[in-house]
C-alpha cells in the first residue's frame, strides 16, 4: 500500500509506531523518508527509520527527531487502561512531543483519535459536526489529546476512527467462532474500519497534505455501513460453521449505538478498499486455516 510520487525531501515522523502506526509508516514509504518513534525501535517495521524514545519522559527526546520534519502523525495507545495512562498517551505524550518539534512548523500534524469520543446511544447518525461529549474519562483524555493538536501551533488534522478490525485484529470473529458473542436483535449499532483502511486514510491524507492541498481539522473514519452487531453476527454464522453461544456470551456492544457518517471522507477522495464488514470479514473467513 506504499504511496507513491515519492518526494525525497519529504520528512515524516509516526509517533507511535506500533501496530497502526507501523502500518501508517509503511503505507507512507513512497512519500519521504519515514520515522518510527517508539520505545523499542528495534520492533519498528524494516524499512522505517527506528527512534527510540518514551514520548512520556521528555528527556529521552532530546536530541532525537529529525531536523525539518513535514509531517507528524501521533498515535500513541495507552500503556495502561486507567486515567493516567489515558492521560499520558493521549495528552502529555503530545505536549511533550510538541515541545521537542518546538517552533519549527509542520505541514500538517494528525492526531488520531476514537469515534468513544461521541456519548451518542439512541441509533442517530453522527458526524464531524456533531456534539462529542463523551461520558468516560477514556473518551474524555482522547477529547482532551484532539485540542492539544489543534490548539497547537501547526495545521492539524485529527482523524476519529471507529472499530478497527483485520487479519491482526481478530477478537471479535473468534467470539462469533467460539460461540462468545450472542447479541439479541435489535442489537446496537456498530461501526468499523478495517485495518489497511485505517492505514490508508492517514496515508492519504498525509500525501494530499505534502501536496499542498487543503484538509479538514477533523474526519471520522469508518466504513460504509454502520450496522446492529447481531446483523454480523448471524451474517458470519452463515458463512462459517461456529459453535453455539455459550452461558454468558456477549449480548451487546461497548461503544453506545451509533451509525458514524464518513462522507467527509469520501468527499476528499479517498477511496475504501473494504467499503463494508462483508467485504472485509469474508476474506478474514476465506482465509482462516
Amino acid at each position: 500500500m506504499a504511496m507513491t510520487d515519492r518526494n525525497p525531501s519529504a520528512r515524516i515522523l509516526v509517533a507511535g509506531c506500533g501496530k497502526l502506526g507501523g502500518d501508517i509508516a509503511l503505507a507512507l514509504t513512497g512519500a519521504g523518508q519515514v520515522y518510527g518513534l517508539r520505545r523499542n525501535p528495534d520492533k519498528v517495521p524494516a524499512g522505517i527509520t527506528g527512534i527510540g524514545a518514551d514520548l512520556t519522559r521528555p528527556e529521552t527526546l532530546q536530541g532525537k527527531l529529525p531536523d525539518n520534519l513535514d509531517i507528524v502523525i501521533y498515535c500513541l495507545t495507552p500503556s495502561s487502561y486507567d486515567g493516567e495512562g489515558y492521560h499520558n498517551a493521549y495528552v502529555a505524550g503530545l505536549q511533550n512531543l510538541l515541545d521537542a518539534i518546538g517552533n519549527n512548523p509542520l505541514i500538517r500534524l494528525f492526531f488520531i483519535s476514537s469515534t468513544s469520543v461521541y456519548a451518542q446511544d439512541d441509533d442517530s447518525w453522527v458526524d464531524e459536526t456533531s456534539p462529542a461529549e463523551p461520558d468516560r474519562f477514556t473518551g474524555q483524555h482522547i477529547l482532551q489529546g484532539e485540542q492539544t493538536a489543534l490548539n497547537s501551533i501547526h495545521p492539524a488534522t485529527v482523524v476519529r476512527f471507529s472499530g478497527i478490525y483485520g487479519p491482526t485484529r481478530q477478537r471479535f470473529l473468534e467470539e462469533v467462532l467460539e460461540g462468545r458473542m450472542n447479541p439479541q436483535p435489535p442489537a446496537p449499532f456498530s461501526n468499523r474500519i478495517h485495518e489497511q483502511d485505517a492505514a490508508g486514510a492517514i496515508a492519504y491524507l498525509g500525501q494530499q497534505a505534502l501536496q499542498g492541498q487543503e484538509l479538514e481539522n477533523l474526519y471520522i473514519a469508518s466504513d460504509c455501513e454502520p450496522v446492529r452487531l447481531d446483523e454480523v453476527v448471524n451474517w458470519v454464522r452463515q458463512q462459517v460453521p461456529c459453535k453455539d453461544p455459550v452461558e454468558g456470551a456477549r449480548k451487546g456492544g461497548r461503544a453506545g449505538s451509533k451509525r458514524c457518517n464518513n462522507q467527509r471522507l469520501l468527499a476528499s477522495g479517498f477511496e475504501f478498499r473494504y467499503p463494508d464488514y462483508k467485504a472485509g470479514y469474508r476474506e478474514m473467513i476465506n482465509n482462516l486455516s
